[in-house]
């Protein structure tokens, strides 16, 4: 059940794309270097827009109003116009997407598009994910978005900022959701559609806002016309008004209600018309009438809703219980228990009754009034056993893709034990790997609410099965909100079942995820009642693997002996089991601790025997994670040509397999060589190379090593307020991150280069921070920079 080792930090190691071989440039600007992050390629300009809604009508001054904001935007004093479309529901988004297409000619560099979904039944969408997506249409490889949200938005303000392009925020419910996706300057104007007025967005950000009311009674009758010409001729103008006022002059409801009349044009108006006001009488008697627009709307759902076939029907509400905002052919045929032949057919109707949108050529969703409205006619035309063996049919579908899914990706391969799946359920399959990493990056906002849906309905096997799943493919993406979501999901449902085994494994997983994102406490945490339930269950193997996550955490906590002490323990039970794989992996973890504890010459022979191992076994992608950390044992021993031999094997051995994680962390270390062999020059480009690196790998932590790093080969040139800069850059991004070793060692390198540069008084309050943050550790190499910091002081004081 358990997953690859791997002692990587926050970093992926998946099929990247060589980028690790990119050249990184830097220059002297003022006396100061600046970094140069590889240039994206453009790639493909963004036409993300959603089709326009067909026989747009009227709203004139509405129009004049955003072209008003599309002159804003071409002048190059103004900043980014932003223009919030406040109204009821389907009016903003029908107006929005209209007038995108009129003018997308005037944003040569692109079109983004991306419904929040802030009014849906189920979860809004995250901007942490819609600033993936929006990057990748911008042309940033998968492998190189940021993985937190701050550096995302970063990464895109500044891919904005020299380009005009028109951004639509659909159904935004909130500024939380909007302000991560605004660009920060430039000639690019940004659309919101809401049903709140964000005032926020207006007072802080200078946003324009429209305000929309429904259509007036003439343009509301004019839409029926337009779209019933081709089917029906000589309708009463005055009961077309009629209707519409029956429709509440909404545009999404004049649209169902016109298709109805267009699908039965021998049928009298005021038949039809009389069928409505039925069903209107009927709402008001279950509604309390405080929303009357609510009640109109759904009295012309429940209208179309009745006219469907059976089979199309049946369809319509069964899809109120898929749990994510958007499905495939498949899922959707899993869920109604027919083919997906069939199911497409069936689809094309419900479409065609604007019941259903279809996004992409196999993605369809609800407007979110309507999912609301299928959700409910579940409830009342299902019973509860043909509701929970549907539940039954798309969760197992999504279980039972997600391990095929695994089984052909480059992450592992699955052990769980997985009930079969119903006859009449057909899971995705897959032959490569890009295939299983599409399908789940399409479906992966489906598959956290189909855990969240499991666990709610009391589906308790696959609400912990599929986030162990999951794991395997997280635990080298690192997607943390998903990965923490579903842990914690699967956690619960493992806990309800009084499965240890399920319950171990998802501490194990929360650790992991919290270890991922530098929350190491937490991780320790999870991670020993993790250990104390496989001790008791006799789960050796899982015991070991568990062990070396914890001593991972405590190794970046300080909490160096403890860390010993467990990869220690996980070498034994390595031995025990015969596994010379995990043996190896917690003697080259025995090493580091070794090594941090400054005790280089026993870290190196334990390094070097689990290299041999590795070598042997032909884990290549193991032997590097040995061989990098192998490079400091080396240098820290004196053997500094052997070191940058060992480097440049793993430079190597990195580039061939595409791996920036292990490229990143060997140019640190080459740096680190070359400095101590003289080379301050040859050190400067090798930190600027993973300063770099760790920047598109999101890794803040060994960015900002790598700029201390950066700061020590400045010291070494003499060049002392250039260094003092990256020192400090260094030591502010320690403390964002709450590591205070980190903070601690980066503000003594400071205090060195202040002092160096005649800056005295300010060397000495940064030592003074530093000597109080070392307080808190106890180990040799703490103590040697509190020696170091403190003679500081007092020779400044001396001064």
């Amino acid at each position: 059940m358990h997953d690859a080792h791997s002692e990587r930090g926050d970093q992926t190691r998946s099929e990247l794309s060589g980028a690790a071989r990119d050249v990184v440039q830097a220059r002297s600007v003022s006396g100061g270097v600046h970094f140069h992050a590889p240039h994206h390629p453009a790639g493909p300009i963004p036409r993300l827009l959603p089709p326009g809604v067909p026989d747009f009508v009227n709203r004139t001054e509405d129009l004049q109003h955003l072209g008003a904001s599309l002159a804003s935007s071409a002048d190059t004093s103004t900043p980014t116009v932003i223009v919030v479309i406040a109204g009821t529901a389907g009016v903003g988004t029908s107006l929005a997407l209209h007038w995108a297409h009129q003018v997308r000619e005037h944003f040569p560099d692109g079109q983004l598009y991306a419904n929040l979904r802030g009014y849906d039944p189920g979860q809004p969408a995250q901007p942490h994910d819609i600033l993936e997506r929006f990057l990748r249409a911008l042309g940033v490889p998968h492998d190189d978005i940021p993985a937190d949200t701050d550096s995302r938005t970063d990464l895109y303000r500044s891919l904005l900022a020299e380009r005009r392009a028109l951004v639509v925020l659909d159904n935004a419910a909130t500024v939380t959701a909007v302000r991560p996706l605004l660009a920060g300057t430039g000639r690019s104007l940004t659309i919101i559609t809401s049903r709140s007025r964000l005032s926020t967005l207006v007072a802080r950000e200078g946003a324009r806002r429209l305000t929309l009311d429904v259509l007036s009674d003439p343009d509301a009758v004019k839409l029926l016309q337009l779209t019933t010409d081709s089917y029906r001729r000589g309708d009463d103008p005055q009961e077309l008004a009629e209707l519409a006022q029956l429709c509440a002059r909404l545009p999404l409801a004049l649209r169902i209600a016109a298709e109805r009349a267009s699908r039965y044009p021998q049928q009298a108006l005021g038949d039809l018309i009389q069928d409505l006001r039925d069903e209107s009488g009927l709402w008001d008697l279950l509604t309390s009438g405080d929303d009357d627009e609510a009640s109109e709307i759904r009295s012309v759902f429940a209208w179309s809703y009745q006219a469907l076939p059976a089979d199309a029907a049946t369809l319509f509400r069964l899809l109120g219980l898929h749990p994510g905002p958007d499905f495939c052919t498949s899922a959707a045929a899993a869920l109604a228990d027919i083919t997906p032949n069939r199911t497409r057919s069936i689809l094309d109707v419900l479409v065609g009754a604007h019941l259903l949108e279809q996004k992409a050529r196999d993605r369809y969703q609800f407007h979110d009034l309507l999912r609301a409205y299928a959700a409910d006619q579940v409830l009342h035309d299902e019973t509860a056993e043909s509701r929970a063996a549907a539940l039954d049919r798309i969760l197992s579908w999504y279980l039972h893709s997600t391990n095929n899914a695994i089984t052909a990706s480059m992450y592992g391969h699955p052990t769980l034990d997985l009930a079969p799946h119903p006859d009449s359920v057909t899971p995705a399959t897959f032959t490569t790997h890009e295939q299983a990493i599409s399908w789940y990056e399409a479906e992966r906002t489906n598959l956290v609410a189909a855990t969240r849906a499991a666990n709610a309905h009391g589906m308790h096997q696959h609400a912990w099965q599929l986030p162990a799943l999951l794991h395997q493919i997280y635990n080298f993406r690192h997607p943390i909100h998903e990965w923490l979501t579903t842990a914690e999901i699967g956690l619960a449902s493992a806990r309800h079942l009084h499965n240890q085994e399920a319950e171990a494994f998802l501490l194990y997983s929360l650790g992991k995820a919290h270890t991922q994102a530098n929350r190491h406490q937490e991780g320790v945490g999870y991670l020993t009642e993790a250990i104390a339930l496989q001790r008791r269950a006799g789960d050796l193997a899982g015991e070991a693997e568990t062990l070396c996550g914890a001593g991972l955490a405590c190794l970046r906590l300080r909490r160096l002996d403890e860390a010993l002490t467990m990869f220690r323990q996980a070498q034994t039970a390595a031995r025990q089991l015969d596994d010379p794989h995990q043996e190896a992996f917690a003697s080259h973890l025995t090493g580091w601790a070794l090594l941090e504890l400054q005790r280089p010459a026993e870290a190196l022979q334990h390094s070097l025997a689990a290299a041999a191992t590795m070598r042997q076994l032909g884990d290549r992608a193991s032997e590097i994670d040995v061989l990098v950390k192998q490079c400091d044992m080396l240098r820290q021993v004196g053997q500094l040509e052997q070191a940058r031999d060992v480097a440049n094997q793993t430079l190597t051995i990195a580039s061939d397999t595409d791996d920036q994680v292990i490229t990143a962390a060997g140019f640190i270390e080459l740096g680190r060589i070359q400095q101590d062999l003289e080379e301050p020059e040859e050190a400067l480009a090798s930190y600027q190379r993973a300063a770099v690196l760790q920047r598109r790998l999101g890794n803040r932590s060994r960015e900002a090593t790598a700029l201390d790093a950066t700061g020590l080969a400045y010291q070494q040139l003499g060049r002392f307020d250039e260094a003092a800069e990256f020192h400090h850059r260094a030591a502010a991004m320690h403390h964002d991150l709450a590591d205070s070793w980190l903070q601690a060692v980066a503000l003594a390198h400071l205090g060195d280069a202040l002092s160096a540069a005649g800056r005295n008084a300010e060397a000495s309050n940064v030592w003074s921070d530093a000597e109080q943050i070392l307080r808190q550790f106890d180990d040799p190499a703490a103590q040697e920079i509190r020696n170091h910091v403190a003679d500081a002081i007092g020779q400044g004081d001396q001064q």
